[in-house]
């Protein structure tokens, strides 16, 4: 009987024990928020620090930025399932295609605060976007052009997702921007964030097109590929190259004078901006959401003589 007794009170100690423990488990759980990318490129490392600075400021969330396994439309949406299943509580998404993506994006929306980045999905119920306008941004890859090419020309232009917002709003923007000049954007070759297909675009044009002057890289890692391909066929200044974002070949290529200049956008404030916005929201704050649900985050160009300071601040976001 003592025995019994015993045992007793060692399983109902241990029933309190684990009852303490599950209690401390809940009391650690914080709610989780996270900025899913279009697919892998070194473009995001901004916006891992900018999701590094907000989770210093928000110690009660978890933040995760994730990458899909592929750049494809049924990947990233698994993913997102996948993060609703777990729990989250809000998700923030370039989404690869959103003119596809309508359903899968609205099913998300019902179950979690969805927010979008870098490219819109006006038509889908996300609270709201926060991001560049990349209208603006292929006005400004106009002027580059323009500039560079004062008596005229033909470009050729590099995107990953031709079926995403933020690819046919740059586009767009540089056709509009390029009206009334000598100057044509006459295509845009796409490869789907495939890095070697890109560089193999690049190389085909320039034996399929020989009267192009001028390409231009819409996405951050086009216009390393573009600087690859120049180079090693021996062109390089020798067809003028517009830019996009601030990889480390793209930055560099404008030092050197062999990227005319390129159009910078600011991931880090796009995550970093983006994970408090929503911790806001989730906590009944709507304050920070206006009325057209867009936060316009300007871009900006960087040429020959800003690059040095550029590349400084770059190393200062990222805590280098």
């Amino acid at each position: 009987m003592k025995s019994m007794i015993r045992n007793a009170s060692v399983a109902a100690a241990a029933l309190v024990v684990g009852l303490a423990a599950t209690a401390v488990a809940r009391a650690d759980d914080k709610p989780t928020l996270a900025f899913v990318v279009n697919g892998a490129s070194d473009f995001w490392k901004a916006a891992e620090a900018g999701v590094k600075k907000a989770q210093g400021e928000l110690p009660d969330y978890n933040l995760e930025l994730k990458y899909p396994e592929q750049s494809s439309v049924a990947i990233q949406q698994r993913l997102m399932d996948d993060l609703v299943t777990a729990g989250v509580k809000g998700i923030m998404v370039s989404a690869v295609d959103p003119k596809t993506s309508t359903d899968g994006l609205n099913k998300i929306a019902s179950q979690t605060a969805l927010f979008t980045t870098d490219s819109d999905a006006p038509q889908t119920k996300r609270v709201a976007y926060i991001g560049s306008s990349n209208v603006d941004a292929g006005k400004q890859a106009a002027e580059i052009a323009k500039k560079a090419m004062p008596n005229g020309g033909k470009c050729l232009g590099f995107v990953g997702l031709l079926g995403a917002d933020n690819a046919k709003e740059r586009i767009q923007g540089m056709k509009d921007g390029l009206a009334g000049s000598k100057i044509e954007l006459v295509d845009v070759r796409g490869d789907d964030i495939d890095q070697a297909r890109a560089k193999k675009n690049v190389e085909d044009a320039l034996v399929a097109s020989p009267d192009i002057t001028c390409m231009v890289g819409f996405y951050s890692y086009n216009t390393p590929r573009i600087y690859e391909a120049l180079r090693d066929a021996g062109k390089l200044g020798q067809i003028t190259v517009v830019g996009f974002d601030d990889d480390p070949i793209t930055l560099g290529g404008v030092k050197e004078g062999t990227v005319a200049a390129t159009v910078v956008q600011q991931p880090f404030e796009w995550a970093y901006q983006g994970m408090k916005l929503m911790a806001a929201y989730l906590k009944g704050d709507k304050s920070g959401i206006p009325a057209n649900n867009l936060i316009i985050i300007p871009t900006k160009i960087i040429g020959k003589d800003d690059v040095d300071a550029y590349a400084a601040n770059l190393k200062a976001m990222a805590g280098k």
